[in-house]
């Protein structure tokens, strides 16, 4: 009974936010645009998509592999798509969601939430560090020269120089950055701890959790296979986005480059930083005005695909996820967010 109470909670759950994406973007709308793409289009496009949400389990595992020897590959494809899930409902994409997955990783790898938020954080980093490289390696060398795709090129720019700046610089004063994390937390974890235990946290059981977040991070200096295979699985999933947009665009009679495509990929996770679940509206509008620029395709037509392709990977990600989600080992509190 409890298994089917948690099937039927996850579908709910993803069945919500695809209605929200239904009422936001309009039925009708959307049902336009899918009967107006080719249907062998349509399928691949699925296809395509269901492939992406699979291909990010190839992080996930390798990410977890220093946690007590990891997660089975079943269980890395269960929390890629419990990701995804929490990636659309969270308000800041990753941003919000990996802090939400460490928790249930750090129960099922019997480790502290400390260690899982850091190696998540090291994949996270990798994974989009990966993509924007590709992503301007690329635009330098089938755009560069074109008139409209400056802007793009100096946002790639800046975006792969801000990324490796803001790494150095937080790598480098991480001893300051412990400091103002303990100061802030400290107090906060003593008394919500002393809520439901006995004795309350101090102040030693914080700073042992940051050093082991810390240590973790660093730890991939001695794996460097692990985040190479990190840095792969990401670009398989761009190129796999990139492939599902090149597909619904030739369905919608639109004859595309491939390339082009893929540069514009990784562009629109800077919607995440708009506070909306799953970034509607934001997302689409930024990634149908890239396709403008740098396929030359109609509006409308870059639009459609878009639509298209969200169709398929919202409620992908939010009914497959949010069954995975529903499944996921560590729901009820235990000690397992500060202690090893």
């Amino acid at each position: 009974m409890r298994r089917s109470l948690r099937f039927f909670a996850g579908v709910a759950a993803g069945t919500a936010v695809f209605a929200g994406y239904l009422y936001t973007v309009g039925a009708d709308t959307v049902l336009a645009r899918a009967t107006a793409i080719a249907p062998w289009a349509f399928g691949v496009v699925v296809a395509l998509v269901v492939l992406e949400g699979v291909a990010d389990s190839i992080g996930v595992w390798a990410s977890l592999s220093p946690l007590n020897g990891g997660v089975s590959g079943q269980q890395s494809v269960q929390f890629a798509l419990a990701g995804d899930f929490f990636d659309i409902l969270s308000p800041a994409g990753p941003v919000s969601s990996e802090p939400i997955m460490a928790r249930f990783i750090s129960v099922s790898t019997d480790t502290g939430y400390s260690d899982a938020l850091g190696v998540r954080s090291v994949a996270k980093y990798v994974k989009s560090g990966a993509q924007l490289s590709l992503a301007g390696v690329l635009g330098l060398v089938v755009l560069f020269g074109a008139p409209d795709a400056t802007a793009l090129l100096s946002t790639l720019g800046l975006s792969i120089a801000g990324l490796v700046v803001f790494g150095g610089v937080v790598l480098a004063s991480r001893s300051y950055v412990s400091h103002g994390i303990v100061a802030v937390f400290a107090p906060i974890v003593t008394r919500v701890s002393g809520l439901y235990r006995e004795q309350p946290y101090d102040r030693s059981v914080v700073v042992a959790a940051v050093n082991r977040y810390w240590e973790r991070v660093v730890g991939f200096r001695e794996t460097p296979e692990l985040v190479l295979l990190i840095a792969l699985g990401g670009v398989l999933e761009q190129v796999l986005t990139g492939a599902a947009l090149w597909v619904a665009l030739t369905g919608v009679g639109v004859d595309a480059a491939f390339l082009p495509i893929l540069v514009i990929v990784p562009l629109p996770q800077i919607a995440s930083v708009v506070p909306i679940p799953g970034s509607l509206g934001a997302y689409d509008v930024l990634l149908g005005g890239a396709l403008v620029l740098v396929t030359g395709a109609a509006a409308t037509a870059a639009t459609a695909a878009v639509l298209v392709v969200r169709t398929v990977t919202l409620p992908f990600g939010a009914i497959a996820g949010g069954i995975c989600v529903a499944y996921l080992r560590g729901w009820r509190p235990t000690d397992s967010a500060l202690e090893t």
